[in-house]
């Protein structure tokens, strides 16, 4: 019994010890000083400095979460974390321009921003010229270190349904998926290279059930009835920049489309692009490719071509306040048969609705100018449109 007693007090007084070192560990460590910004009207705020972009603050605190807020509405700002302030005009591209960058702690009064730390100028920054600040930790993983390749994508995955049961029985399912990777991700540098990935596809079925025709004369049986429909699109592209809106590019893409008798256009091709248009609400591409394509139609017999095409498109997006505008339009003729050329264009508006859903609708159409002789004839048009809720996919790289 005592020998049972002694190890239970040995066993107490080894987790209390254990206990106390690690909160005087816990007591010894200390507590970074919190970052203070005073507004115009003199409420004070306790947290942290997170960035400034393009003449915005953003702040943090524990009370009110992230907070952004313009200079013009700051009297004072003091960070004891290490920032790097990038100027206007100042491309950082490379170890070099780097290290020319000021990096130290910010200090901000009478419109003008001090830091204190190393490649500082003499003379305090006015705030017009601070285009970007940005954490010191931030700016080494950037510069310093690449990304893995499952890091960095942004997005959205969307779906819809509708399901009909009446004298016909239908159902329309569809989905979609667009990925971008786009390094580095943030405004303060140029791009290197982007990585782009679409998949969508649409499928549906109206069936009429057989039934007994009584108004004949003996009743006639009649078969079931069913039409479907199929659509599906998958592309792939990289792009690599030359120069901070003008890249070289190669892509593929494929589509299927039943109700134009596709089985399968393949498309693989290379060529260049162009950033025309990039604001922080709107941003325009476009390009021209080289490529070579191949048709397969379905019908009796088959119908194969093998084409040398060239892609023109163009893509553009708008964020706006209550949503977001997305639309890409691409020609494509074909050298070798000027006949066999199509057109694509879709439309696509997000609405939010909470956190990282939307609601979307949106339309695809598409024009084949060289479909197969068949029966019932074959429309070269196919006009497509869509709802369905969206999920926003965002990397946390």
């Amino acid at each position: 019994m005592n020998s049972f007693l002694t190890r239970k007090a040995v066993i107490l007084r080894a987790a209390a010890f254990m206990l106390g070192a690690a909160m005087a560990s816990a007591q010894s460590t200390p507590q970074p000083t919190p970052d203070v910004l005073v507004l115009a009207n003199g409420d004070t705020l306790h947290g942290k400095l997170v960035s400034e972009i393009g003449g915005n603050v953003t702040f943090h605190s524990d009370m009110l979460g992230d907070v952004t807020v313009a200079w013009a509405k700051i009297k004072e700002l003091h960070s004891s974390q290490q920032f790097a302030v990038i100027p206007k005009g100042v491309e950082l591209q490379g170890r070099k321009k780097a290290t020319q960058v000021p990096v130290g702690t910010v200090d901000v009064t009478d419109q003008k921003l001090t830091v204190t730390g190393k490649n500082v100028p003499t003379e305090p920054i006015p705030l017009g010229n601070a285009a970007f600040i940005v954490d010191e930790p931030t700016v080494d993983k950037l510069l310093h270190h690449s990304a893995r390749f499952t890091q960095g994508w942004n997005g959205t995955a969307t779906a819809g349904a509708t399901i009909v049961s009446a004298t016909q029985n239908q159902y329309t399912v569809s989905a979609a998926v667009g990925l971008v990777r786009t390094m580095p991700n943030v405004p303060w540098l140029n791009p290197r290279n982007r990585t782009a990935f679409n998949l969508a596809f649409s499928y549906g079925k109206i069936t009429q059930p057989a039934y007994t025709d009584t108004t004949t004369t003996p009743p006639t049986p009649v078969a079931s009835v069913v039409t479907k429909s199929s659509i599906f699109h998958a592309d792939a592209e990289r792009d690599e920049y030359v120069s901070p809106r003008f890249y070289a590019l190669v892509l593929a893409s494929f589509d299927h489309n039943y109700s134009q008798n596709l089985d399968l256009q393949q498309i693989y091709g290379g060529g260049f692009g162009y950033t025309a248009l990039k604001t922080p609400k709107q941003e325009l591409d476009v390009k021209a490719t080289i490529q070579y394509e191949r048709q397969a139609f379905m019908g009796t017999p088959e119908t194969n071509d093998n084409l040398i095409s060239t892609t023109f498109g163009a893509s553009y997006q708008a964020n706006l306040k209550f949503l977001t505008y997305t639309q890409g339009v691409a020609y494509v003729p074909a050298w070798n048969d000027l006949h066999a050329y199509s057109l694509n264009e879709t439309n696509t508006l997000s609405f939010p609705t909470y956190k990282n859903l939307s609601f979307t609708v949106g339309t695809l159409d598409s024009y084949i100018n060289n479909p197969p002789i068949s029966e019932p004839p074959t429309k070269p048009n196919s006009f497509q449109f869509q709802m369905g809720f969206t999920y926003a996919i965002k990397s946390k790289y």
